[in-house]
């Protein structure tokens, strides 16, 4: 059966984007990775679409979310976000994100965030395990690492389907009209570096 995305069954899912992450990234990149997801949010947010964020413990040394997603995502009533600490790297490994997740009951899971290759990965192979249809928004995924071709293969060939942000956001549209409404909130997808992977400083 085709997979495709439907904004009744989906969950955005945006996995430990905070400072401490952020800042083993050069500027350019670091300002690129918090607009763009910044720009996710407002779109699945336009849908109604529930998000989960998670946060690496300790909190406290790795950073709360960026001010302009977690302002956002204050905002939004709590059926539509809510964000968790985690100290598994698959973040379904944690009873109440687990718990969350099943009472939300949507099938399809939006992923992004960091490490492409630890946290992502393991929470996208859970996902997986769990029975749920994965998208992973690979123009906003990041790593301290260079090289993340491996992970990425592997998302793939366990069943994580690789899209764009762009492939995303008209997927959500559906039709030319729709766009009139959605285009004075959200952004397009401002540009990244020309890098094959995030860089380090």
């Amino acid at each position: 059966m085709v997979k495709r995305i439907d904004p009744d069954r989906c969950c955005g899912v945006i996995v430990d984007v905070q400072g401490f992450f952020l800042s083993q990234l050069d500027r350019k990149t670091r300002i690129a990775v918090e607009d763009n997801t910044a720009n996710l949010v407002r779109l699945l947010g336009y849908f109604k679409i529930p998000i989960v964020a998670t946060l690496e413990r300790p909190v406290s040394a790795k950073g709360e979310l960026p001010d302009a997603i977690g302002e956002y995502l204050a905002g939004l009533p709590r059926p539509l976000c809510a964000t968790f600490e985690k100290d598994f790297f698959d973040l379904t490994k944690e009873p109440k994100i687990k718990a969350h997740l099943a009472k939300l009951k949507r099938r399809q899971m939006i992923v992004t965030g960091c490490e492409t290759d630890v946290c992502v990965l393991q929470s996208c192979l859970g996902l997986l395990e769990l029975g749920h249809e994965v998208f992973v928004v690979e123009d906003l995924l990041f790593s301290s690492a260079r090289d993340v071709a491996a992970a990425r293969a592997r998302m793939r060939a366990e069943g994580a389907v690789p899209l764009t942000y762009k492939t995303l956001y008209f997927e959500l549209l559906q039709a030319v009209g729709e766009s009139r409404h959605v285009d004075g909130l959200v952004k397009r997808l401002g540009p990244f570096p020309d890098v094959p992977e995030a860089a380090i400083e």
